[in-house]
C-alpha cells in the first residue's frame, strides 16, 4: 500500500524547535462530501494563497516519564478543547511518526485572520502542524527526498483536514484520483501550476469579511450530511466534470467559462448545504447582496471579476492583477459597507508552506 511509504519507523530521540508558515486556500471545483479515512468524493482544484496564513512552531522535548505529553497554546493561550482535537489526530497518524511516543511536544499556533469564519483556517493550521511534523522526522532522519517531504507532508495535513493537503504547494493544486492528471491521487494534493496560463499569475482575492464570527456548523458534520444528501450523487458527477473543464480553462486562459464554473460551484456547495437533512444556511443577507453587487458590476464594466464562496458567509473575489485598480476601488465604494467592521483581507496566490525556523 502507497501509505506504507510514509510510515518513519526510526524511534529516535532529540530536541528542537521547528516553526512553519503555512497559507489557506480557496477552492475552486469544491470539496464537499468525504468517504472513510479522509478520502474525498470527488477531486478538487484550489488557489493556494498567500496572505491569510497560520504560523505553527513546535518544541520537541524527551519525554520526562512515561506518559506522553502535547501541550497546546492557540494565540498563547492554553486551549483545552483544541488541545484534545491535536491529541487525538497525534494518537491516529502515531505510525507515521513513531518517534513522538519519545518526546513531550509544545505547540504554538495563531492565524492573522478570523478563525472558523470560511477562511479555510482549518487548512492553514493542519498543513502547518503537519509541515512542522515531517521538518523534525527529516532533520532527524536525514532523508533529503523532497519529492517524499512533500508528499508526505500534503497526506498527513489530508488525516487532519482535507483541504489541508491542497495548502503544502500552490499556486494551483489539485487533490484526488482523477484521470484527468496524471499522478493524482485520493492520498495527497499535487501541484499542477504548470498547467496554469498566465493569466492567472499572481491572480487576486479579495475577501470580504461579512461576518467573523464561528460558523453555525463544522465543515466536518457538512461532509457527513452529503451521504444522505439526495443530490450527492449528481454533485459528485458534475464536480468530475468540471475538473475536465476546468483543467481546459486553466490553460487556455478563458475567463468567461473560468466565472462560469467557479461561480456555479460556490453556488452548488450552499445548495447542498440548504438540500441537507438537517439543512442549514450559512450565507448572510450581506453575502447576497454582495454577490449581486459583483455580478452587476461585471456586466456593467466588463471587468473579469468573479465570486467563490467556502463554507461560511464571506466572498472571495477573484480577478486578474491587471483589473487590481478598478476592482478595489469597486470594493471600497460599494461592497466595504456590507462587510463587519469593513474588513476586507487582500489577497493574491501564492507558493505555500515555507519554514521560518
Amino acid at each position: 500500500m502507497i501509505e506504507d511509504e510514509f510510515v518513519c519507523s526510526e524511534n529516535f530521540q532529540a530536541s528542537g524547535i521547528v516553526e512553519w508558515n503555512s497559507p489557506s486556500n480557496i477552492a475552486l471545483v469544491k470539496y464537499w462530501g468525504k468517504k472513510e479515512n479522509q478520502i474525498p468524493q470527488n477531486p478538487s482544484i484550489s488557489f493556494t494563497l498567500s496572505k491569510c496564513f497560520t504560523i505553527t512552531s513546535m518544541d520537541f522535548k524527551p519525554k520526562e516519564n512515561s506518559l506522553n505529553r502535547i501541550h497546546f497554546k492557540f494565540d498563547g493561550k492554553e486551549n483545552h478543547e483544541f488541545g484534545k482535537k491535536i491529541n487525538n489526530y497525534f494518537k491516529s497518524i502515531n505510525k507515521y511518526f513513531r518517534f513522538l511516543k519519545n518526546h513531550d511536544v509544545y505547540i504554538n499556533t495563531k492565524n492573522n485572520f478570523p478563525h472558523s469564519s470560511g477562511i479555510a483556517s482549518s487548512a492553514s493550521s493542519m498543513s502547518a502542524l503537519a509541515s512542522c511534523l515531517v521538518d523534525f522526522e527529516i532533520i532527524n532522519t536525514n532523508n533529503d527526498n523532497n519529492e517524499y517531504c512533500t508528499k508526505k507532508k500534503s497526506f498527513i495535513s489530508r488525516l487532519g483536514s482535507g483541504s489541508a493537503s491542497r495548502s503544502i504547494e500552490g499556486p494551483v493544486t489539485l487533490w484526488g484520483q482523477t484521470n484527468h492528471f496524471k499522478n493524482s491521487s485520493d492520498l495527497f494534493a499535487i501541484n499542477i501550476s504548470d498547467h496554469v496560463n498566465e493569466v492567472f499569475n499572481n491572480y487576486q482575492n479579495s475577501i470580504l469579511i461579512i461576518d467573523p464570527g464561528q460558523k453555525a456548523i463544522s465543515s466536518s458534520l457538512g461532509h457527513k450530511l452529503m451521504n444522505s444528501n439526495p443530490f450527492s450523487i449528481n454533485r459528485f458527477e458534475i464536480a468530475k466534470n468540471n475538473i475536465k473543464r476546468l483543467k481546459d480553462v486553466l490553460k487556455s486562459g478563458d475567463l468567461d467559462e473560468f466565472i462560469k464554473i467557479t461561480e456555479s460551484e460556490a453556488l452548488m456547495i450552499h445548495s447542498l448545504m440548504l438540500s441537507s437533512d438537517p439543512y442549514y444556511i450559512l450565507m448572510k443577507p450581506n453575502t447576497l447582496e454582495a454577490i449581486k453587487k459583483i455580478i452587476e458590476f461585471r456586466i456593467e464594466n466588463k471587468i473579469p471579476l468573479s465570486f467563490t464562496l467556502d463554507a461560511g458567509s464571506n466572498v472571495h473575489l477573484l480577478y486578474p492583477k491587471s483589473e487590481n485598480e478598478i476592482v478595489k476601488s469597486f470594493i471600497k465604494n460599494e461592497l466595504l459597507k456590507l462587510c463587519k467592521s469593513n474588513l476586507c483581507i487582500h489577497d493574491h496566490l501564492g507558493s505555500g508552506s515555507s519554514k521560518i525556523r
